[in-house]
């Protein structure tokens, strides 16, 4: 197996090297918490707790900065909690460019890590116009070659146009879309046909307004979504694996490896961080998609995102696995 570590010299090498980039519209400070025996109505305490800044695109931001490869997250920040983010993002050692929000303040997050997958989301700050005209100024910035991640749900305050007014924006510059979004935010910018999209089989199902259970169920619907104009489509299915339909006209799909699940939280995003760096290792689909539910598989095995190690253990189990491909 060529160690993950190359990566970092795969991408130096080439003549054009990407710059990532990650979109986080309504990113959290995620308050994590076990409670034993909670009781509703009653008072209940912690016997563990921590906090980490939380939102899809800083997921992927945390996965690829473990992996060695430079990126900038960018998003917004507003008031105590937006400043306590900046400064753990910022200790992770992730390169960060947030605008300021004078609205509010950014949201957090309860998250009761032993009752079901409870959590009590915030609603995040007011996103006025001058702050969405300032990141789309950042924007500009991308240049061909360059890979922009926009992930999650949005603010109430934003239009939920968003999406879509970005890729229309810089439509024409060489820059490969990725997008990890629901339904409407996701099915909006299918026709400027992104590089890669990854919904899981029940946001798939959503869609198509069916029940997807299977790596069978759900490949005819990923190429839907390609004929509706998705180059790639990463679909992550929890314990049941992963399928790629790829641009090649490839169908790969890989079982879960074997692992006990700690913590679903960002697998997800884990997954769309590995594909990326795997593609920019070999340009290669089926190289990239085992780097993906490699990336995704280890995060979910592990109290916090996957660090290189934790991926580079779960790639060497999977090349004992056979890729499929229809």
């Amino acid at each position: 197996m060529e160690e993950i570590g190359n990566i970092i010299n795969a991408v130096e090498e080439r003549e054009v090297q990407e710059v990532i980039y990650t979109v986080t519209f309504n990113p959290s400070l995620d308050y994590i918490v076990s409670v034993k025996d909670f009781q509703m109505g009653m008072t209940n305490r912690t016997c563990a707790e921590q906090i980490l800044p939380g939102g899809k695109g800083i997921n992927v931001s945390t996965v690829l900065t473990n992996l060695g490869i430079e990126n900038t997250a960018l998003g917004f920040s507003a008031g105590f909690s937006g400043k306590e983010m900046e400064r753990l993002i910022a200790e992770m050692g992730i390169r960060y460019d947030f605008i300021p929000v004078r609205n509010g303040f950014s949201r957090i997050n309860i998250k009761m890590k032993d009752f079901d997958g409870t959590e009590i989301n915030g609603m995040g700050p007011h996103i006025d116009s001058e702050a969405v005209d300032e990141l789309m100024h950042r924007l500009d910035r991308l240049t061909g070659g360059d890979i922009l991640v926009l992930a999650g749900s949005i603010p109430e305050s934003m239009p939920d146009s968003v999406y879509r007014d970005i890729l229309t924006r810089l439509q024409g510059k060489g820059v490969l879309f990725v997008v990890d979004a629901t339904k409407k935010l996701l099915l909006n910018v299918l026709e400027y046909h992104p590089f890669l999209i990854k919904p899981n089989n029940h946001e798939l199902g959503e869609i198509f307004e069916t029940e997807l259970y299977t790596h069978e169920d759900v490949i005819p619907y990923a190429q839907k979504l390609q004929q509706m104009g998705a180059r790639n489509v990463l679909v992550s299915m929890a314990g049941q694996g992963a399928v790629l339909v790829s641009e090649n006209g490839d169908a790969f799909r890989l079982s879960a490896p074997k692992g006990r699940l700690v913590n679903a939280v960002g697998a997800g995003d884990s997954m769309v961080a590995g594909f990326l760096a795997g593609w920019m290792e070999k340009q290669d689909y089926e190289h990239a998609f085992r780097m993906g539910v490699s990336a995704g598989s280890a995060s979910a095995f592990s109290d916090f995102l996957a660090t290189k190690e934790e991926i580079e253990r779960v790639y060497a189990s999977l090349m004992q696995k056979q890729v499929c491909n229809t």
